[in-house]
This record gives C-alpha cells, structure tokens and sequence, in this order.
C-alpha cells in the first residue's frame, strides 16, 4: 500500500482527498500543528467531515492500516528534564486522543533523545553494540512514560509505532536494538509497534545497497524486532551517505539508498499489507508533475507484478 505524508491545510479531510485524486491506498497525516506545544480542541466538523471520507473511501476498518498520524516534532518521552517530560507526555496523550477520535490505527513517534553527552558529528553509530549508559536511562524514561501513557488511554486501539532514527546527536532509535528494548520492556507491548524508514536506517549504517544486503538487513531486523511488529514504512531516498547520520529526505532514486533498498521492502510478502509513506519534498517535478505522483510511480515500477494493492 503506497501514500504520502499529506497536508490538512483547510480541514483534515483535505489529506485524503488529495491521496484519492493522486491514487494513494493510505495516507499519513498531522492531527494538528506539529511545532506547537498548544493543542486546539479538535473540532466536531472535523471530526465528522473525516470519518465520513474515511467511510466513503473504504478506510473505516482500522486493521487495515491506512491512515497513519506523525506526533508532533517537539515530544521527546526520553527527556532527563522533569518539565520537558510532562509537557511531552502531556502532547502525546493528546496526540493519542486524536488519534483514537479519527479511527486511525498508528501513530508514529521518534523514540526521543537522552540529552546526555553527545558522540561527536563524524563519528558512526556503532550498531549492534550494548547501548551506553545515558541511551539506557533515556529507554527506560521511554518505557516509563509509555507505561504512563497506556494506563491513561486503556481501551484505545491507537498504537504508537516508534521510528527508527539515524542516530544524530542523542537521538535514540538508530539502532534496532533500541526499539526491542522499548517494546520488551512495556507493561503492553501490544500497544507499541515500530515504523521504519528507509532514509533514516541508510544514514545510520544500515547497508541496503544490493539486494542480498537489504535482505540481510530485513532479516536482522526480523530476527530484532520481529516484523510481525513493523506496522508502517517510510519510503524515503537519503542524500546523506551510508552511516553519515545525516537525516536529509531525497526523491526516490536521487539518494544514496538504491534501488534493492526499495525494492526489498515492496516485495516482501510480510509487508505489502503495510502502509509504505512517502516523506519526500512536494514542490513541482521538473516534468511539471506533482513530486508525490513521480515518486509513487518510480515506486511502483519496483513492485513485482502482482504486489500492488490496485
């Protein structure tokens, strides 16, 4: 299932609107301004005007997977500050709630960062390695603040899908392992899966080059984190290099992923099901075309016949 990470300027059924003109089985969304800490109520006409596109459209089931919501940019659940970590717990309980009056299934959220004492820019992830000590206690804020989270909203069907990161500064989530320690470490680990982006594991060093290496990968991650959890996908080129840590968001076939990359998760029969969303810039084409209908096909032509969803 391929979509895009759309915008709800002008009311939030604008998004899907937009994913059913351009051809979209799934969609990801903002349920609100994603930079600001304050959170107008979300309005009953937009509540309505959604549910009721979602019906039209054939998405009212949540199992299966197509819409997806991103939580705002400034929560950070591993924050050692007292303060920060109320207020990001605050947003994402929030952020929950919306999710749960939308009837959208996931809800991605980058796992945070610990705060402590940064690596230094050229230096590379070192994956697989036992995490330091500031990564485990910002985990451990993570599996609190979760914990806190799921015991507020029990009932929800809403799942917090963790992102996988690459690992800038004290970002937590570049390496697989973080995301199983979180997950394991939960009261309800059924409440949390991950979303994983292409983008973000090339820049942290995960080599998906060739098509045996992203098998590799897949596999590693299986064999971490168990697909049977990977519940969304962020289907982004890198412009930064394998390992660089560079988070930089590139049309697909312009970056550093290549094409195994993506053709590796189209075609993986435990993922087709799952919602693969571009991130990618959304100015005009050079062929004049919209960017998200040249990256969709560019995708699609990776597909193996009979993978599409339509």
């Amino acid at each position: 299932m391929l979509g895009s990470h759309l915008s709800i300027s002008g009311g939030m059924v604008k998004a899907l609107e937009e994913a059913e003109r351009l051809g979209m089985d799934c969609v990801q969304v903002f349920t609100k301004n994603q930079r600001r800490w304050s959170v107008p109520p979300l309005s009953e006409e937009d509540r309505s005007a959604w549910l009721a596109q979602l019906k039209r459209l054939g998405w009212d089931d949540p199992a299966e997977l197509r819409t997806v919501s991103h939580n705002s940019y400034l929560i950070n659940m591993a924050s050692p500050d007292p303060e920060g970590r109320a207020k990001s717990i605050a947003l994402q309980r929030e952020e929950l709630r919306r999710c749960e009056a939308l009837s959208i299934p996931l809800l991605v959220a980058h796992p945070g960062a610990h705060l402590g004492a940064a690596r230094p820019r050229g230096d590379r992830n070192r994956l697989g390695e036992p995490p330091s000590s500031d990564e485990l206690a910002g985990l451990e804020r993570i599996i609190s603040a979760l914990d806190e989270l799921h015991a507020e909203t029990a009932g929800y069907g809403v799942r917090t899908c963790l992102e996988t990161t690459v690992g800038s500064g004290t970002n937590l989530g570049y390496d697989f392992q973080h995301l199983k320690i979180i997950r394991e470490g939960v009261a309800a680990p059924e409440r949390v899966g991950f979303c994983l982006d292409t983008c973000h594991i090339t820049a942290a060093g995960y080599d998906l080059a060739t098509d045996a290496a992203a098998a590799e990968v897949i596999e590693t991650f299986d064999g971490t984190c168990g697909l049977d959890n990977l519940l969304s996908l962020h289907l982004n080129d890198s412009q930064g290099a394998l390992g660089s840590r560079l988070d930089r968001h590139a049309h697909i076939g312009d970056g550093c992923c290549g094409d195994a990359c993506f053709r590796a998760f189209l075609s993986h029969p435990t993922l087709i099901s799952r919602p693969m969303i571009l991130e990618t810039a959304k100015e005009e084409a050079p062929d004049g075309r919209n960017w998200d209908e040249v990256n969709l096909d560019r995708l699609r032509a990776l597909c193996p016949e009979g993978t599409m969803s339509r």
